[in-house]
């Protein structure tokens, strides 16, 4: 099929958290003989941020973020696609685009693509009048980078045709095991840019676990955080590009997940994070949410923590050797059950692997 994917960025990981889900989702689909363009804004300084040159796997076409722009990019996408992808939080435009690719004819699959969907079915509930209660009906199929049935249900009452969740997963031909580097050497790291409805989960879990012991050392990378006052054990590295992604989560005793408050309460949506971190050999503490069983094992393979308190505990007892231990766990079953790969197979099998969705898309 001809691909066109609307998302934020491809190229750059600049305040896009979603850019590697991007990048291993749809390198594994290119690989299944799928034709990919990806349309992306000239926005936020992603451009003079980018983390990778335009992958052989996809072409890349960099839009003006103005309203000639993305009608431009939109009318040439429609003219040669047997699938269009509109992904959320392109960051400009997006109402606009949402509403555009809805009444697009029906030669064409639409699929919207909802990266971040506890958010955005809290605005869609939230707001009677938003613009998604009219057009998600429109659209072949929602997908999303997880949610679990808490999130399909949700947007089935919205009046999507369907729900299915893709989740996250690891490449390990991008994250892996890495030599530690002194730059962020320290018995707990966390990489997470700041966000309104992370701040708060962010100082429980990890700003209020350093100034209650004074004699460990913390890391915090990510972007947003220059401003923001935190004890003096703690280092700010600031935006780590994704080619230090790996040393990043391999030169802690252990890295930290800590989830967004949307996301916590849906539950059952491992971020990115997770994948990348385990992939590149890093011991694992994570706030508590639902569904984490379903991908990796408690105690195991992963430590779960259900208040800054429980993860300064996990901290107190976690010695090298059974850091490691329980980083090779994890890695083993990632590996086994939750590459990109896999997650493209269940794409593919859902359109390809049915006469009905061939039909429909021609």
């Amino acid at each position: 099929m001809k691909i066109c994917f609307f998302g934020s960025s491809l190229v750059s990981s600049y305040w896009n958290g979603a850019a590697t889900y991007y990048r291993g989702m749809l390198k594994e689909i290119a690989a299944l003989g799928h034709d990919i363009t990806f349309f992306e804004p000239d926005a936020f300084e992603r451009q003079a941020h980018r983390d990778i040159d335009d992958p052989d796997w996809a072409k890349v076409i960099i839009y003006p973020a103005t309203p000639d722009g993305w009608r431009g990019s939109l009318g040439a996408a429609a003219q040669s696609a047997d699938m269009l992808i509109k992904a959320s939080g392109v960051g400009v435009f997006d109402q606009e685009l949402e509403n555009a690719v809805a009444e697009l004819p029906s030669r064409i699959m639409r699929i919207y693509w909802d990266v971040d969907a506890p958010a955005t079915l809290e605005a869609m509930e939230s707001d009677p009048q938003h613009h998604l209660r009219r057009a998600i009906g429109s659209y072949d199929l929602v997908l999303t980078y997880g949610g679990g049935d808490g999130v399909v249900s949700a947007y089935r009452a919205m009046g999507a045709r369907d729900c299915v969740p893709i989740y996250n997963a690891l490449d390990p031909a991008t994250h892996f095991p890495a030599p530690p580097d002194r730059r962020f050497a320290c018995d707990l790291s966390l990489l997470a840019n700041r966000l309104p409805d992370r701040e708060k989960r962010v100082e429980r879990f990890f700003l209020d676990v350093a100034r209650q012991v004074p004699e460990r050392s913390f890391v915090l990378g990510g972007s947003g955080w220059d401003s923001k006052d935190t004890p003096a054990n703690l280092r700010k590295v600031g935006h780590v590009g994704t080619k230090d992604h790996n040393a990043f989560f391999g030169s802690a005793l252990a890295t930290l997940n800590v989830n967004r408050d949307s996301m916590a309460r849906y539950g059952f949506s491992p971020p990115t994070r997770v994948f990348e971190a385990i992939g590149a050999g890093a011991c694992l503490i994570t706030d508590q949410w639902d569904g984490i069983d379903h991908f990796i094992e408690p105690d195991r393979e992963v430590l779960v923590a259900a208040s800054g308190a429980e993860v300064a505990e996990h901290l107190a007892s976690l010695t090298s050797g059974r850091a490691q231990a329980m980083a090779s766990r994890a890695r083993t079953r990632i590996l086994s059950q939750h590459t990109y790969r896999q997650r493209a197979r269940q794409f593919n099998d859902l359109f390809v692997g049915s006469s009905s969705r061939i039909e429909a898309a021609e």
